[in-house]
């Protein structure tokens, strides 16, 4: 994705995008980690700090950013009130990081972990 302005262009890849996104949900209440879901046997996995890409999607959308991402919620979690929370704080943070408008966060809860 590229970003024009005053100083010239700027290119953000994927995975820069997959790496905000991964920060910011595993800092939100509820969220164990990202997933990766294995499309072979349905398992589930959590990512590590360096393969968010694989949990996160970023699908333009004309001037805007849809964004997709699968996570792993602690049990006994309020689904809605932390997807809410989640997809709030993450599209505050691209758009603050970025300058991309993010239109739609979409959140998978692909697993729930029991402590």
């Amino acid at each position: 994705m590229t970003v024009n302005n005053h100083n010239g262009n700027i290119n953000i890849t994927e995975s820069v995008f997959a790496n905000i996104v991964g920060h910011v949900a595993n800092s939100c209440y509820g969220v164990v980690g990202m997933a990766a879901k294995n499309a072979g046997d349905g398992f589930v996995s959590l990512l590590k700090k360096n393969h968010y890409e694989k949990g996160v999607k970023i699908i333009p959308d004309g001037k805007g950013l849809i964004v997709e991402m699968h996570i792993v919620v602690l049990y006994g979690v309020n689904l809605p009130a932390a997807t809410r929370s989640i997809a709030k704080e993450v599209k505050y943070n691209v758009e603050q990081m970025t300058g991309f408008t993010v239109k739609k966060v979409n959140i998978f809860i692909d697993g729930m972990k029991v402590l």
